[in-house]
């Protein structure tokens, strides 16, 4: 049955922002949660412009979402960075495309701090930083 047509997704709906609503909640610089389909993961993802990503906002997504910050980037992006994937063989439940975890080459000290990570953020973003201005492993998951 189609999650709309269960009684409690009926429910759930009800209390969801419409898209026009999350975008602009994302246009002003605004946290929020975005949530899968219940046939998929269903769970719901801290999100957050990157380009807005502070350390404050780092340290909430890792104090309440409990998972990994992701960064999404476009392929071309990935390509400029110089990012393989994570697994050439993705064999997960949802073939999520990871590449190399990533960390600041610079201005950051063990890069698990908020700050660290979201300088790492900052300089992925930055158009003007190419592949020398990251280095691999580290603490931030690009995702394509």
């Amino acid at each position: 049955m189609p999650a709309a047509e269960r009684p409690l997704a009926r429910i759930r709906h009800a209390f969801l922002s419409s898209p026009e609503e999350i975008i602009d909640e994302a246009k002003n610089g605004r946290m929020f949660i975005l949530v899968d389909d219940e046939d998929r993961e269903n769970e719901g993802d801290l999100v957050i412009p990157a380009q807005m990503a502070t350390p404050d906002a780092i340290n909430f997504m890792a104090k309440y979402g409990r998972g990994l910050i992701c960064l999404a980037l476009t392929k071309a992006r990935v390509d400029q960075l110089g990012l393989d994937l994570m697994s050439r063989h993705n064999g997960t439940r949802h073939e999520t495309a990871f590449t190399t975890s990533i960390e600041a080459r610079e201005g950051v000290t063990t890069g698990i701090s908020a700050a660290d990570r979201a300088r790492t953020v900052a300089v992925a973003i930055d158009a003007a930083k190419g592949r020398d201005a990251l280095v691999t492993p580290g603490h931030v998951f690009p995702l394509v």
